[in-house]
């Protein structure tokens, strides 16, 4: 390799050397002392954050004798046996690696470097090439004598694995309050919506006293048809997770062809059932058109309106679990052959809900709302910050 190419595209201002080549093996040795002993923590691959290198529970709480691999603060735990190559953890503490685990130690190198260094995709391709058919594992042979590049100077080292290290805790910052409003939404759908035989639910907000009252679907909805062959607004379909999304998110290309002439144009605040089944939602999912003001939507939804109610409120408990309890009696097979589930609109419309007000449907949307936009807000960011470190780890790397 030629010397003006050992250098990174993105360096640090102050840096200017060329970068060496160096044997794996000569910047890090694996450690392998064997041991049992009580009171250290046990981490396994399952206790890995897989690309994050971060634990997902207290190791405190986690009761273990098992042996492994003794580590101690600034090893780095390795997972060698695939499909965990990216099940890495810079040791922050003195432990125990159980199970195919590489603890890898540096020798003159900065740890923080070679924390990062592992986390390349130059590193990962070289990984990658197991040995083993049943139990495939990277070949310490082969990586420890494969060739990476390193700056020489520590200084320049130590704020590579500082700039990354910015970047990971604000991933995990943002990580954390996305997971926050999941587990908090999962608990106020609970409290703010009656469950089992309840008419009031547990939670509500000031001035609101009434019981809800129960209610067919089909007693407040109104089914849409309306179709426009002209129409140029937006294509877009329904997923579990995100609701209405344009279908150039999903595919490249518009699937729907001649179809497309009898796709339903829907309008703001009106509503569309997917019932297509999936991992997150087994029975469909309902959600109100917000952010559109008309859109183009796969004729075979059923679609309706709720004139007199708040169509996000409706579009909540239609998701809720009351109501797949009552789509489970009522969709009569598994899916058809075009993946959706054996239910029409009348069937879907003999669904209960239970109703508030519909000035306490409007507040109990808004919150819901709010809580949505947080969520989408702090998942945006780690998306946001993720791309970033991978672009950071090509370009910062030779």
């Amino acid at each position: 390799m030629a010397k003006n190419s050992m250098k990174p595209q993105i360096r640090f201002k102050g840096f200017t050397d060329a970068w060496e080549q160096r044997k794996l093996g000569s910047m890090v040795y694996r450690t392998n002392e064997m041991s049992d002993i009580d009171g250290l923590p046990r981490v396994e691959y399952e206790d890995i954050e897989a690309g994050q290198g971060t634990l997902n529970k207290d190791l405190k709480e986690k009761v273990s004798t098992k042996k492994g691999i003794v580590f101690q603060y600034g090893d780095i735990l390795y997972g060698k046996l695939r499909p965990y190559l990216k099940n890495w953890l810079f040791a922050w503490f003195s432990g125990i690696a159980v199970g195919d685990f590489w603890v890898l130690r540096s020798n003159l190198v900065s740890h923080s470097f070679i924390y990062r260094l592992v986390q390349t995709p130059a590193f990962d391709y070289i990984a990658n090439q197991s040995t083993g058919s049943k139990m495939p594992r990277a070949d310490w042979n082969l990586v420890s004598n494969s060739e990476f590049t390193l700056p020489l100077s520590t200084e320049e080292q130590e704020a590579i694995g500082q700039i990354f290290l910015k970047l990971d805790n604000l991933i995990t910052l943002h990580q954390r309050k996305y997971e926050k409003f999941v587990n908090m939404k999962k608990a106020l759908l609970e409290k703010m919506f009656p469950q089992g035989d309840e008419k009031v639910p547990r939670i509500r907000f000031k001035g609101f006293t009434d019981a809800w009252e129960q209610r067919k679907l089909g007693d407040i909805a109104i089914e849409v048809n309306r179709t426009d062959a002209n129409s140029n607004a937006p294509i877009m379909m329904i997923t579990a997770n995100d609701g209405f999304i344009e279908q150039s998110e999903r595919y490249a290309f518009n699937n729907a062809g001649e179809s497309l002439k009898r796709y339903i144009v829907l309008q703001k605040g009106e509503l569309a059932y997917n019932h297509g089944a999936s991992k997150l939602r087994p029975y469909g999912s309902c959600f109100s058109l917000i952010n559109q003001e008309k859109a183009r939507i796969p004729f075979v939804y059923h679609c309706f309106s709720v004139e007199k109610h708040n169509p996000e409120f409706v579009s909540i408990e239609l998701n809720g679990n009351d109501v797949e309890r009552q789509l489970r009696r009522i969709v009569s097979s598994g899916a058809r052959m075009d993946g959706l589930l054996n239910i029409s609109f009348q069937d879907y419309a003999s669904i209960s809900v239970l109703l508030p007000k519909k000035a306490e449907q409007d507040k109990i949307a808004s919150a819901f709302r709010n809580l949505d936009n947080l969520t989408t807000l702090h998942q945006r960011q780690v998306e946001k910050l993720k791309n970033i470190k991978s672009a950071l780890l090509e370009k910062m790397f030779v």
